[in-house]
């Protein structure tokens, strides 16, 4: 304790180089926390515009639908089937949707769509499906109209109350035709999630297809999506060979694959970071210890032991570089929050191209708390590292150079 107090009375002995130094902390833990914030606010951009809300974390089909895509490959999902998978530790919810593939016409245009039946009432809950209403009123569960995607409205040139036109083939080749008026225009953060989804209350999907009583897809959420390796072994378990029981890495492993090679560019950009901060901290350090060379010295030669002082600077190295961190946080936090409830909207070619991957054009930062203590650890550890440089100068001191310098 009493090195300590001695520490921290040197500290501000001189406070223009105890601010310098840390100022070095300072700015690297904020440049640092910024630019990974801004990298895991586009991978929970992509998660988010990809899989949360639409995809799930997880799904549940009859073996083979994922390769044929087919009706054919439907079930029933019965109480005691659902109850299985309801029973299964960590799963959070299950929404049951039937899938097909029609062509929506409108008077002069066609285009391939894809109809889900939707459980209306628990996807409004779950995905919050209801606030990406962007014109017309949300379904309700005996509806016969539909919701399209804003991207499809505008293909089809087609707004709300207006009729479209759906023609397809139901189940086991029975033929699939019906007119619907549109309740609602929904847009999802993926541009091409918005191009072709049709959506109806599943009962009406079900005499659409011929396929009342019929589901061919079960959405899984989990309470802790680190978790889902474990659920979903569990759950082919329970389930048997009949069903294919899929993660969201396997239904998207392009989006995966995506994620794992712009991280592994992050880290090596990142460390290239690290480097800079580490000569920027090292170099401030240097400077202090040029500057206390004769005060050394002087301790050394009144009888101060010289393992004593290396503590007290070494204190004093941690102490500065604790405070510099915790402000960086402080510091970033609010530039963080800012491009978290603001987000950058891309333009021109980026936009074209980030709109071609299936994601929301827009750059957000993550307000993770994780993140803000990861980045503040990481530079505090370098701090660390770096101060036992002046713990080893000390220890060796030479005394008559210290005190002639």
């Amino acid at each position: 304790m009493m090195y300590l107090k001695l520490a921290w009375r040197n500290i501000w002995r001189n406070r223009r180089r105890t601010l310098i130094t840390m100022a070095s902390v300072f700015f690297a833990v904020m440049l640092s926390t910024l630019l990974m914030s801004l990298k895991e606010g586009t991978y929970s951009n992509m998660i988010d515009s990809m899989i949360g809300s639409y995809t799930g974390l997880g799904q549940v089909h009859a073996k083979g639908y994922w390769e044929e895509k087919s009706l054919d490959y439907s079930f029933e999902a019965n109480e005691a089937f659902r109850s299985k998978i309801e029973n299964t530790s960590g799963i959070k919810t299950i929404l049951k949707r039937l899938e097909g593939v029609a062509m929506a016409a409108s008077k002069d245009v066609t285009k391939v769509a894809t109809v889900v039946g939707i459980d209306v009432k628990k996807e409004s809950v779950v995905n919050k499906l209801n606030e990406r209403v962007f014109s017309g009123v949300y379904l309700l569960p005996d509806d016969k109209a539909v919701m399209i995607g804003s991207g499809l409205a505008e293909y089809l040139n087609l707004r709300v109350n207006d009729t479209i036109v759906l023609l397809g083939q139901g189940y086991q080749g029975v033929s699939a035709a019906g007119k619907y008026p549109i309740k609602a225009i929904v847009k999802f953060g993926s541009p091409q999630l918005s191009k072709q989804l049709v959506f109806m209350p599943i009962k009406e999907v079900q005499w659409f297809y011929g396929m009342e009583g019929m589901i061919n897809n079960l959405i899984l959420h989990f309470d802790d999506s680190d978790d889902s390796k474990r659920v979903m072994k569990e759950l082919r378990g329970k389930l048997g060979d009949e069903y294919e029981v899929m993660s969201w890495q396997e239904l998207m492993p392009e989006l995966e694959n995506m994620i794992k090679t712009d991280k592994a560019e992050g880290y090596v950009f990142m460390f290239i970071l690290y480097m800079v901060v580490s000569f920027g901290i090292f170099g401030t350090i240097l400077m202090m210890l040029s500057e206390r060379q004769r005060e050394f010295g002087v301790l050394v030669s009144v009888g101060m032991k010289r393992l004593k002082l290396a503590i007290i600077v070494w204190l004093e190295v941690i102490v500065i570089s604790l405070a510099g961190a915790i402000m960086g946080i402080i510091g970033a936090l609010p530039v963080c929050y800012y491009f978290f409830a603001n987000p950058v909207e891309l333009g021109g070619e980026l936009k074209e191209m980030t709109e071609e991957y299936g994601m929301e054009a827009v750059l957000r930062s993550s307000i993770e708390p994780s993140m803000f203590i990861q980045q503040a650890s990481v530079i505090l550890m370098i701090s660390c590292f770096i101060s036992i440089y002046p713990f080893i100068k000390l220890v060796r001191l030479d005394v008559i150079n210290a005190i002639r310098s």
